[in-house]
């Protein structure tokens, strides 16, 4: 793995990379052959000094040791050559809605059905909707198909959904407690809904390591609940400014789990990143608690702070300044 790839990771696409392989060489396995030699004398052979045994990295150190906290300029820059496909607009029937909902999905470029492809669902903020990760200035498109022919992830179908889900409202109102639990009420939208549709319609790579989870402010929140509590589900999450209340006493409520809950049993993932922003004037320091919380837990992951970024796309997309 180099830097290109985790520069990217921790950017808009935070997950994108995660379902790429880590480009670290295999050890073959093989041994030299023992050889058999005939001496002279009486001379007990020389002891051999033991292997020096080294511990195989998992995914996330291997991420964390090249952590850095801009992405490379011409990872967001087209170039010829370099097919960058749109987002298509679809709908399903959420049955926990009980009405048709839109959902936009980026296929790879030259897509086919005789291939399955690993998944990766973006999850937008309060009052957002589908479309605002599909816009053209969060450069999803650009950036995952740059690293594609670099050679630095696989080809992947990027879902980005409408995650407010509610049978008595259709769209968001106002931000409280009956507004929230839409957005919590996706996690049964997901499982029941989404999912299938993606999976029933799309060529998909099936199975947790095929799968990854991240979402910006209210989505990180909902990608963060929906991971804990489907670990078997997703072996990416992420979430970028995760807004509060996920944990009981931290926010606002509804809360979804209690502190104990803000780890894993079994079915860790091989990759859990927050990212935050120390000029985020608006989740303030909700996503230094969700940090504190699961090293106090002792889950492994990863904490990426960014200096000047705010809660918006500059957190989402985070470019280098022109004076660098």
């Amino acid at each position: 793995m180099n830097s290109k790839k985790l520069t990217a990771l921790i950017t808009s696409l935070i997950l994108t990379l995660t379902l790429a392989s880590c480009g670290s060489s295999e050890n073959s396995g093989s041994k030299e052959s023992q050889q058999t030699t005939t001496t002279v004398t009486e001379e007990a052979p020389e002891e051999e000094a033991p292997a020096e045994e080294t511990e195989e990295k998992t995914y996330m150190e291997q991420c964390e040791e090249i952590m850095t906290e801009l992405p490379p300029d011409e990872i967001l820059a087209e170039r010829d050559g370099v097919k960058y496909p749109y987002f298509t607009s679809y709908t399903y029937y959420s049955n926990t809605a009980e009405r048709d909902t839109p959902v936009n999905v980026l296929l790879p470029p030259d897509y086919s059905d005789d291939k399955e492809y690993p998944v990766l669902y973006i999850l937008h903020g309060y009052r957002d909707n589908e479309q605002w990760m599909a816009r053209d200035n969060v450069h999803l498109s650009t950036m995952l198909n740059n690293l594609v022919a670099d050679g630095e992830a696989e080809e992947m179908i990027v879902v980005c959904p409408y995650i407010f889900c509610s049978k008595e409202l259709e769209y968001c109102t106002g931000m409280d407690e009956q507004n929230s639990l839409a957005y919590d009420n996706f996690i049964n939208d997901m499982m029941t809904d989404l999912m299938p549709f993606i999976e029933g319609n799309f060529s998909v790579k099936t199975g947790r390591e095929n799968t990854a989870i991240t979402g910006f402010s209210m989505g990180g929140r909902e990608s963060l609940f929906i991971g804990f509590s489907h670990p078997e589900k997703f072996g990416y999450i992420g979430a970028v400014c995760p807004a509060p209340g996920l944990i009981s006493g931290m926010g606002f409520p509804p809360f979804n789990l209690e502190p104990e809950q803000f780890c894993f049993t079994e079915n860790a993932p091989e990759l859990l990143l927050i990212s935050a922003s120390k000029a985020d004037g608006v989740v303030v320091d909700n996503p230094q608690k969700y940090h504190d919380m699961l090293t106090n837990n002792g889950t492994e992951h990863l904490w990426h702070l960014m200096e000047n970024t705010g809660h918006d796309a500059s957190s989402v997309t985070p470019r280098r300044s022109k004076q660098k």
